[in-house]
């Protein structure tokens, strides 16, 4: 498989080292020195994003425009996904994204969802979110924290809305957000009543399982048309 790889920071040569590892190619890499948006046609079979915010979607628009299937694993634009999905329908494209690439993140927000649904009629607990990333990491709450908050109302009959920093209240899922150098990403679940309190946590220990997850959602999409999320990949039953 030949990857163009779309951002090269950190993440980017993590994703590099794997992907050889799987015994694939990177033919094309681009940076803000090299814009993808720049690129005519690519030599590449699919690529892979992780680059920045205000940046990811006029990267989508471009690879679509070009017939290229893209995985993107960059957060903060999924408020843009209903105008995406049109033009993937348009272009008949191929794009594959995640507010997370981690194995581990996904069984963890299966497992916040369960508790969600056991939870839902217990006016005892309350139930929060706090997320933890490094200083870098530029969208807070983090994509992975607004999925999980969205599994977790979707579950939970007594919620319809979260809210970043906001105090618990009825009706109401609080998120808490962190930024400290050094941290790959910690997401906890808090279900709290006068008594005691229950927790789910997910901590990354390094960027490994982001770029591992990244290449296998690569392998999957290749050859395939429309949007897909990582549940897809792993064949998660709701």
């Amino acid at each position: 498989m030949k990857i163009a790889l779309i951002g090269y920071g950190k993440m980017g040569k993590i994703i590099e080292r794997v992907a050889k590892e799987r015994g694939h190619e990177l033919v094309e890499i681009y940076t803000s020195d090299n814009p993808f948006t720049l690129c005519e046609e690519s030599k590449a079979d699919i690529a892979i994003e992780f680059s920045r915010p205000e940046l990811a979607l006029e990267h989508i628009h471009h690879s679509l425009t070009i017939g290229l299937p893209i995985v993107v694993g960059t957060t903060g634009w999924h408020t843009h996904l209903p105008e995406v999905s049109e033009l993937i329908q348009i272009e008949q494209g191929s794009m594959l994204y995640a507010s997370n690439f981690s194995l581990g993140v996904h069984i963890f927000q299966h497992l916040c969802a369960q508790l969600a649904r056991m939870l839902s009629n217990n006016p005892n607990y309350s139930l929060s979110i706090e997320e933890i990333h490094h200083t870098q990491k530029l969208d807070a709450p983090s994509g992975t924290a607004i999925t999980l908050a969205e599994r977790v109302i979707q579950e939970h009959s007594q919620l319809n809305e979260w809210q970043l920093k906001a105090p618990i209240s009825e009706g109401i899922l609080p998120i808490q957000a962190h930024r400290i150098p050094e941290v790959p990403g910690t997401h906890t679940l808090f279900a709290q009543s006068k008594i005691d309190t229950i927790t789910l946590t997910h901590e990354a220990h390094n960027r490994e399982g982001f770029a591992l997850g990244s290449v296998v959602a690569a392998e999957f999409l290749l050859g395939k048309k429309g949007l897909y999320t990582m549940d897809d990949v792993l064949n998660f039953k709701p």
